[in-house]
């Protein structure tokens, strides 16, 4: 009698996602406009698939983290207009908790597979660009998608923070482009202890960084967004914005 061998997959390494886009030649004609995600039950999520989305052209996708205390609509209802406008496939989840798992525990958990999950799902239904997929967020929800896009910036080639507050990823992968714009008057994040130190790190660590700071309190001007959304779906570098600067002298 032989011994059989029993080879056991390698768990994932901490806050690595395992979903990817695959191929999307069977990809199925899908209704426009918002629909609930359908994998949790009191907290879940929203996906939004733009006016122009034709399932045989790989369409860009942007993963959209809400704030503490907000939900999956405070991350989509800014941005569905640019979604429509750029083409983007917009996927908001709901934080397990009042916010993301790295600010209210250890580590990441429960936020991290349940991302995993609906991006799963997505990817499944959907045909995404993978050369398009960013991570995108505003305040606690901006300081998770740079944690998260950090740590899997071989899935995410663009990261978007709107008034962050930290970045903490685990082992970085991948060189994803960054954008980040701040209020010099914000008072719930202050631009100070927050943006004004983490874009210099960022940048000492290698990473492209497009800053902007504004004359504003803690929230995401417009022209910024859609200056943004412009940057990632069609992969420019976005030039100065009117009533915004790209920093040079800070940080």
């Amino acid at each position: 009698m032989t011994k059989e061998t029993v080879r056991i997959a390698p768990a994932p390494a901490p806050g690595r996602l395992l979903a990817r886009p695959g191929p999307t030649a069977a990809k199925a004609k899908a209704p426009k406009g918002r629909r609930p995600l359908g994998v949790g039950a009191e907290r879940d999520g929203i996906l939004y698939v733009p006016e122009g989305y034709d399932p045989r052209l790989p369409a860009p996708l942007a993963l959209m983290l809400h704030g503490a205390g907000g939900r999956a609509a405070h991350a989509i209802d800014p941005f569905s207009e640019l979604a429509d406008e750029h083409g983007v496939l917009l996927l908001a989840p709901d934080a397990r908790a009042s916010t993301w798992d790295i600010i209210v525990g250890d580590g990441f958990g429960p936020d991290l597979a349940f991302i995993d999950d609906a991006l799963g799902r997505v990817f499944a239904g959907y045909a995404v660009d993978p050369s398009r997929v960013a991570a995108g967020g505003f305040s606690d929800g901006a300081s998770y998608a740079l944690s998260l896009g950090l740590t899997n910036g071989d899935l995410f080639g663009h990261l978007l923070a709107f008034s962050p507050g930290f970045a903490a990823p685990e082992a970085p992968r991948g060189a994803p482009l960054v954008y980040v714009s701040h209020g010099r008057r914000d008072e719930v994040l202050p631009i100070e202890a927050c943006s004004r130190a983490l874009v210099p790190r960022l940048r000492r660590a290698g990473y492209q960084v497009q800053y902007r700071e504004f004359d504003g309190p803690h929230t995401v001007p417009r022209d910024l967004a859609r200056e943004a959304f412009a940057w990632f779906a069609r992969g420019m570098t976005p030039p100065s914005a009117r009533g915004a600067r790209e920093s040079t002298r800070r940080p």
